[in-house]
């Protein structure tokens, strides 16, 4: 008997063993003072997965470097955002992300979301913080950047009207998008190789979240549904040739090059009012003009970041 039992404790000081080993915690990547560890970056896989669930299809050794490249980003936003922001006395802020995050994504209520992120291993607390972070992020770049945006609102007006006026039939396209910049250690014509490569063996939203610098990368490049009078006629032109799933060729912005892809479209058939289209348009313009600020923006802080990988 006692022998028996001498093996049992054997047996569970190898088992015990043999799992601490499996969830040893080991560090990545050190950024400044803030360390990233393995159980981290398992999270982050998580939380992205759960954004796009497509990220599935690649390999995990990508997975880990697109969720490695995201809590980098994030601490350096979360660094930034603790010279002018009390995290605590933002909690009216957190709550109207995770409302119209919610919308968006169909989910009934907190209830229905904290359950989700349970059983997807996720911790809620965690999350709305992710939220509250981009949030802040975003009204940092407008505080810092509104007076510099630039728009013609009465070239605008015209080009709607004309637009309006010129075609019996609107309508709604969803799309998804890949905004990226030139690489200075490579051509354009390359990184634009590779991109299409990326999207012809990966598919575009896994592309999106590889390449793509827009805010849109983490949940594939998804824009949603826009009417065709909220969008630019540069864009629009490259649109109106695609037909559903396809991917329009680069077009050339003045920050960078955008690729739209065409998920579906739709008649438009609610009566339209120019003013309210008007109001839309501009808003999309400052949300692009703000977009291409904060990438400027981030990128000058990152190149002052020391980023070691272990």
């Amino acid at each position: 008997m006692k022998i028996f039992k001498f093996f049992i404790i054997i047996i569970f000081f190898i088992s015990y063993n043999i799992n601490l080993n499996a969830y040893s915690i080991q560090i990545v990547v050190k950024v400044q003072n803030k360390i990233i560890t393995n159980l981290d970056i398992d999270s982050e896989r998580k939380y992205l997965l759960f954004l796009n669930p497509k990220l599935q299809e690649l390999n995990n050794e990508r997975i880990n470097q697109i969720a490695k490249n995201s809590l980098i980003t994030e601490i350096i936003k979360n660094d930034e955002l603790s010279k002018y922001y009390n995290f605590d006395k933002s909690e009216n802020i957190a709550n109207l992300v995770e409302k119209n995050f919610l919308k968006r994504k169909g989910i009934k209520d907190k209830t229905v979301f904290v359950q989700i992120l349970n059983n997807k291993g996720l911790i809620y607390d965690t999350i709305k913080k992710k939220f509250l972070v981009e949030s802040l992020w975003n009204q940092l770049i407008f505080n810092k950047y509104s007076n510099s945006i630039r728009i013609n609102e009465k070239q605008l007006r015209q080009d709607l009207v004309k637009q309006y006026k010129n075609k019996n039939k609107k309508y709604e396209y969803n799309l998804s998008e890949i905004f990226f910049t030139e690489n200075v250690n490579e051509e354009i014509g390359e990184t634009l190789k590779r991109i299409e490569k990326s999207i012809q063996e990966i598919g575009f939203e896994n592309t999106a979240n590889i390449f793509s610098i827009s805010s849109t990368s983490k949940n594939g490049g998804m824009i949603g549904w826009v009417n065709e009078l909220q969008i630019s006629n540069k864009i629009g032109k490259k649109v109106l040739g695609l037909n559903n799933q396809e991917v329009s060729e680069p077009i050339k912005m003045a920050e960078g090059y955008l690729i739209i892809k065409l998920n579906d479209k739709k008649e438009f058939k609610q009566e339209i009012n120019i003013e309210n289209q008007l109001r839309k348009l501009i808003e999309n313009e400052k949300n692009r003009q703000l977009n291409t600020f904060s990438i400027i923006f981030f990128k000058r802080l990152k190149k002052n970041i020391q980023i070691n990988e272990i």
